[in-house]
């Protein structure tokens, strides 16, 4: 007999990768989230995969701890407005794999310890020229 196994919707699988990406972001584990959620890791695990659908509630309680508005969670979410000139697919791909990366989760830690706003300015400006040298 065929197993009928329900595959995750593509919103909550999206949700459950920007709950990753906004927590890896900080640094923050499932143990902690889920402590200050008052649930288990395994259950943030499951949020995370898509395979348990996050409740309104929940995912407020989730931007708040995670400190980023509920709208975060939809950016670039399928079925969403494309942005003329890049694919959904390619753009929100490209800077969830730098971001998890190991380098990518780095940079982006130690960037926003930096308060001054015109340190961070010149940052940018210096990897902007690193960039474009060949």
């Amino acid at each position: 007999m065929l197993e009928n196994k329900k595959k995750p919707n593509p919103i909550d699988i999206h949700v459950g990768g920007r709950i990753r990406l906004r927590r890896n972001m900080l640094g923050m584990s499932q143990e902690r989230l889920g402590e200050n959620l008052g649930i288990t890791f395994q259950q943030i695990q499951k949020y995370e995969k898509g395979t348990n659908r996050v409740g309104a509630s929940r995912l407020q309680a989730i931007a708040s701890i995670l400190e980023v508005p509920v709208a975060f969670f939809f950016e670039d979410a399928p079925g969403g407005a494309k942005v003329e000139g890049l694919s959904e697919e390619s753009a929100t791909t490209y800077v969830v794999d730098f971001l998890s990366s190991t380098e990518g989760l780095r940079l982006n830690r130690a960037f926003v310890r930096i308060s001054d706003p015109k340190v961070r300015s010149r940052i940018i400006d210096l990897v902007r020229a690193l960039a474009d040298e060949d």
